[in-house]
């Protein structure tokens, strides 16, 4: 193999990394309906898109290139999510419903710094305390965290917010993934 292989089936790889990394972001961007941003990264995703595989599909017996364009794929969909949960700020809606110990649940979780909104409900079983919180994807597994060591028979059901605007947020930690 010469150099100049190599080095082909090194760009198609880096190439394939940052298009489908710019696919990811765009996806997330797009969900979140932020429109100038997602149609921004669609240019430059067609374009490196365009770019690599206008070097695979000229010899596609060379499976150098193909491998390279796979993994390619691969790593871009890996370096895609970190970079979304790295510099992108998710929220979460976490719903507690609990038939006993509601509000100790709710004492709880603002005793570790979340904002909780107490609600009285009717369930199957009779009166249930329904408890709603909105954190940081990082956040839910640690909000997770106490409504379990609190009531782990609590039901829990998690939604992705949209948007957030006002209210109350729990300080955003400094962390690394």
């Amino acid at each position: 193999m010469t150099t100049e292989i190599l080095l082909t089936a090194g760009l198609i790889f880096v190439l394939r990394v940052i298009n489908n990394a710019i696919g990811t972001v765009r996806l997330v961007l797009l969900a979140r309906q932020q429109r100038f941003l997602t149609a921004v990264l669609g240019f430059f995703e067609a374009l490196v898109f365009a770019i690599t595989i206008a070097v695979v599909v000229t010899d596609f017996s060379n499976l150098l290139n193909l491998f390279s364009y796979c993994f390619g794929f691969s790593v871009g969909s890996w370096v895609g999510m970190a970079i979304e949960s790295r510099f992108l700020t998710s929220f979460m809606i976490i719903n507690i419903f609990s038939n006993e110990g509601g509000h100790e649940i709710a004492l709880a979780l603002r005793a570790s710094g979340y904002g909780v909104t107490e609600l009285g409900g009717e369930g199957y079983e009779g009166k249930v305390t329904m408890l709603r919180s909105v954190v940081t994807q990082r956040d839910a597994p640690a909000l997770l965290k106490v409504v379990r060591q609190t009531n782990s028979d609590a039901f829990v059901a998690i939604e992705q917010a949209r948007s957030v605007q006002g209210g109350w947020l729990r300080p955003a930690r400094n962390q690394i993934q």
